[in-house]
């Protein structure tokens, strides 16, 4: 199938669209990949929608809030533009929305909570593909995390590769995919990772993020603001398990971060996201023999030096495989809608402990 995979992730940057021909289960190949910001205002009513979510949802007023509702329209009409903007003929779009509340169950017969914005039917009248969307819901329901997505995509990818491997996404949240030699998954998210980080950026220096990890390198991890970090039981708790944006909001105010100085904030921040990955690998059966990072972390000097100290294999960014590591989850979500088309599982016991390989998504066609 020729698919288009839409990515919109946890750090609020904007819209990445990549095309692929797939059958869900092999890559055919992997065409061109765009990138669209979103608008500073776009941007902005997010993160506010992000902030004001969990008191809505509440309340019981998030379906109907007027703001979540524009915003949806919004994020819908710049993910069409992305599409077009590629210019390719596609059957399917795999289309995830943006996350504002991701709320998992914690404990065995709690109700989890899942909650991605965007219009499907809109997206698929104005480009005039059927969409496929709702990836997660169907997990949740069943008791699983609804997060990470992204690994059976990984184990496609590392087909090739010596294992085990660990692949590593840094966005907003760190997530990572545990690949055995006999293809076993296992996958969670990790902890914070370039959310505190571009939120420090922005307080301390008017900008979207430490742009090549400058102020981070300047500076010295604070001992005791990390050790109270470290401290948070997250980190200890075993997986499965998954994040919302916010859930590490409460523990980076309490750990007295706040007083640093610029640099010295940032280098504690980058430290923290490394010590998170450090607590993750305690967690695999078996060591990796390398780490492959994706997602804009790897681009940040800082967090790669951290992670490299940290870490006992190799770190090395996903291109060292040939991959390209801006457009690896959309390209993942075109190959999850054709997962989807052809009825195959999503998510797995140990990706999201969901009860049994987990088939999900539902497709909305273009001309309803």
């Amino acid at each position: 199938m020729r698919t288009i995979g839409l990515m919109s992730g946890t750090s609020l940057d904007g819209v990445d669209a990549s095309y692929v021909e797939t059958d869900g289960e092999r890559i055919g190949r992997f065409g061109p990949s765009v990138t669209l910001p979103y608008p500073p205002a776009l941007r902005r009513d997010l993160r506010a929608l992000l902030d004001a979510a969990p008191g809505l949802h509440a309340e019981g007023r998030l379906a109907e809030d007027p703001g979540m509702l524009d915003c949806a329209r919004r994020l819908t009409e710049r993910h069409a533009e992305a599409v077009e903007k590629l210019g390719m003929p596609a059957d399917l779009l795999g289309f995830h929305g943006q996350t504002i509340l991701h709320r998992p169950s914690t404990r065995p017969g709690e109700r989890g909570h899942t909650w991605q914005i965007g219009d499907p039917a809109l997206l698929a009248k104005r480009v005039g593909v059927d969409v496929v969307h709702d990836f997660r819901s169907a997990d949740v329901a069943a008791g699983g995390q609804g997060a990470p997505l992204v690994p059976v995509f990984h184990r496609v990818l590392a087909e090739s590769l010596p294992k085990p491997v660990a692949i590593l996404n840094l966005g907003g949240v760190g997530n990572v995919t545990w690949i055995g030699p006999d293809g076993e998954l296992i996958a969670f998210d990790t902890g914070p990772a370039n959310g505190p980080l571009d939120d420090w950026a922005r307080r301390s220096l008017g900008q979207d993020y430490d742009r090549d990890g400058r102020l981070a390198l300047a500076g010295q991890a604070d001992g005791a603001v990390l050790g109270r970090l470290m401290a948070h039981p997250y980190l200890s708790a075993p997986p499965p398990k998954s994040l919302d944006r916010l859930d590490f909001d409460q523990a980076l105010r309490d750990s007295g971060a706040g007083a640093l100085s610029p640099a010295d904030g940032a280098a504690t921040l980058a430290a923290f996201c490394a010590v998170c990955v450090g607590a993750a690998a305690r967690h695999f059966p078996d060591p990796p023999v390398q780490w492959l990072v994706a997602g804009g972390g790897r681009r940040n000097p800082a967090l790669m030096r951290a992670l490299s100290g940290m870490l006992e294999a190799p770190v090395r960014p996903v291109e060292v495989a040939g991959w390209d590591g801006d457009a690896l989850e959309a390209q993942a979500f075109g190959v999850l809608a054709a997962r989807v088309a052809r009825g195959l599982p999503l998510t797995f016991p140990g990706t999201t402990g969901a009860p049994r390989p987990m088939t999900g998504g539902r497709r909305v066609p273009a001309y309803a």
